[in-house]
């Protein structure tokens, strides 16, 4: 077995359009864990919406990386081994930066998240992600009256502008933050440091596997920091340019890529 450890990114990657995945990426995720490969997800999404879809892979133990990598838990207990989120100031500053731009805003505190609009765009991400807002107009009032911990904050944008939202909170926000999209209506931000990289070296860690025998597969541009850490590097047909760019080239999500990753690249003798 050429890698030991196999790291996914979920939307886009694994499951498909219609929220499904596919019989024979499961067929190949069994597979290869019978022969003794570790696979693990490592997704965007907030642990209480990842953790359910693990049992549809078969997945009941192990490891999965949420919130970019900034939250790991035990599959089967739920039990956080990892979480570091915002100093509270920090998190102010994005929050009042997106709500100065007149965003659709979401908050991140654990296991909850908290909008700012009661919209369409909120019910379409809530039924993807099947997880329920908490409605909050004024997010920044409500981080520096109550004791939450922020760990990530979004804004929902049009397609269309992402990359330009993408910059302008780079130039905004300065060094002390990682800004990334996981999908094109969504420009995230988490502390600097805060990234699938750093999934990677968790979890290469904990598992005692070097990073050479460790492979990962994405699609947008928050995986892109997984990929070029990881020792096997792969990205799905419908991938942002950078990362096919960076990676070995798969089919799309739709065509099975992760099930032809682990195949041909994983377990099989191809480099």
């Amino acid at each position: 077995m050429r890698y030991k450890l196999f790291l996914s990114d979920f939307d886009g990657t694994l499951v498909r359009a219609d929220g499904t995945v596919s019989e024979t990426n499961k067929s190949a995720i069994e597979t290869y864990r019978r022969a003794g490969g570790i696979f693990a997800v490592v997704t965007g999404r907030m642990m209480t919406s990842i953790l359910p879809r693990l049992k549809e892979l078969g997945i009941f133990e192990g490891l999965a990386a949420a919130y970019q990598g900034a939250m790991i838990a035990d599959v089967k207990t739920g039990e956080v081994v990892k979480c570091t989120g915002f100093p509270r100031e920090d998190a102010l500053t994005v929050i009042r930066y997106f709500e100065e731009c007149g965003y659709h805003i979401h908050v991140y505190t654990g296991d909850d998240f908290y909008s700012n609009m009661d919209d369409d765009a909120l019910h379409a991400y809530e039924e993807i992600c099947r997880v329920k807002g908490k409605i909050e107009p004024h997010l920044s009032d409500m981080v520096a009256a109550k004791s939450v911990d922020v760990i990530k904050v979004l804004a929902m944008v049009e397609a269309d502008i992402r990359d330009l939202v993408k910059e302008e909170t780079e130039r905004a926000l300065g060094e002390k933050y990682f800004v990334t999209c996981s999908s094109p209506y969504l420009v995230e931000v988490m502390p600097k440091g805060q990234n699938k990289a750093g999934a990677v070296d968790f979890l290469s860690s904990y598992y005692g596997i070097p990073r050479e025998e460790v492979a990962a597969i994405g699609d947008q541009l928050n995986d892109l920091p997984m990929i070029e850490r990881a020792g096997g590097k792969f990205a799905v047909q419908n991938a942002e340019a950078k990362l096919k760019e960076n990676a070995t080239v798969v089919a799309s999500c739709e065509e099975d890529g992760v099930a032809e990753a682990l195949t041909k690249y994983a377990m099989g003798d191809e480099i």
